[in-house]
């Protein structure tokens, strides 16, 4: 599969920077969805005894929203948004995957009121699902300042 967006790329699209990337590829997006990577690497922040922790899948989640965020604004040739996890709902999380595992995780967003859009996630490795659930992202106003 190839990516559009990887690496270094990727700043167009997220504002996190190195080493808190959780995404390392985008593969493909329209104005609801989006299909993302991650390689899990053995010096991930997130990695404790060679598997990526909860905290991380779900960062990565998040990253992966905003990832498709980013995407939308860059048709638009506006600056990628700056977004916040709401709320986390019915995640399930099956097994936490381990370094070199590579990850591709789907977003849909089910609804958007305002600044606040409800999504869903699904992880796979391989053909294996190792989390699914539901975020709810806010994205802050592109004229809003910061505190």
């Amino acid at each position: 599969m190839t990516a559009l967006f990887e690496s270094e790329q990727l700043g167009r699209l997220i504002p996190q920077r190195a080493p808190m990337v959780m995404v390392d590829a985008f593969y493909e997006g329209s104005d609801t969805e989006a299909l993302t990577g991650l390689t899990v690497q053995p010096d991930n922040l997130f990695c404790a005894d060679g598997r990526l922790t909860e905290p991380g899948l779900i960062e990565h989640v998040a990253q992966s929203a905003s990832a498709l965020a980013g995407y939308r604004a860059f048709r638009k040739r506006q600056p990628a948004p700056v977004g916040y996890i709401g709320e986390i709902r019915k995640m399930n999380l099956f097994r936490l995957p381990a370094t070199g595992e590579s990850l591709h995780t789907s977003i849909r967003i089910l609804s958007e009121i305002m600044n606040v859009s409800l999504l869903t996630a699904e992880t796979r490795s391989g053909d294996e699902v190792i989390l699914s659930g539901q975020m709810k992202i806010f994205i802050r106003e592109q004229d809003e300042t910061s505190a």
